[in-house]
């Protein structure tokens, strides 16, 4: 079993920065890679990042390359979100999840996912 726990969302004005971060517990070593997604309301969740977790490769959904970075602390079993120049297209509730293979770009690829958190972006 794996834990994962969202935080950092928040209210920010178009242009501005959030960091996200997602403590993760538990059987974290199993899963080949963490990642973040979104989802807006009345839309399909979609992929915002993910990163492995030995080598540390990183993946991006075009929408977001450039400004968004994803990190990890081993020590501390944390990925983080880096959110930057934030649009208000980027508004959504943001999930991690674990990647229990190298498709990291898809919804079904992801075994374990945490509660959410919610980025509002204002124009």
């Amino acid at each position: 079993q794996v834990q994962l726990v969202e935080s950092g969302g928040g209210l920010v004005q178009a242009g501005g920065s959030l960091r996200l971060s997602c403590a993760a517990s538990g059987r974290t070593f199993s899963s080949y890679a963490m990642g973040w997604f979104r989802q807006a309301p009345g839309k399909e969740r979609e992929f915002v990042a993910a990163i492995t977790r030995i080598s540390c490769s990183t993946y991006y959904a075009d929408s977001v390359k450039g400004r968004f970075t994803i990190s990890k602390d081993n020590a501390n079993n944390t990925v983080y979100l880096q959110m930057n120049s934030l649009k208000p297209e980027d508004t959504a509730v943001y999930y991690c999840a674990t990647a229990r293979s190298l498709e990291v770009t898809r919804v079904g690829t992801y075994d374990y996912w945490g509660q959410g958190t919610q980025v509002t972006v204002s124009s």
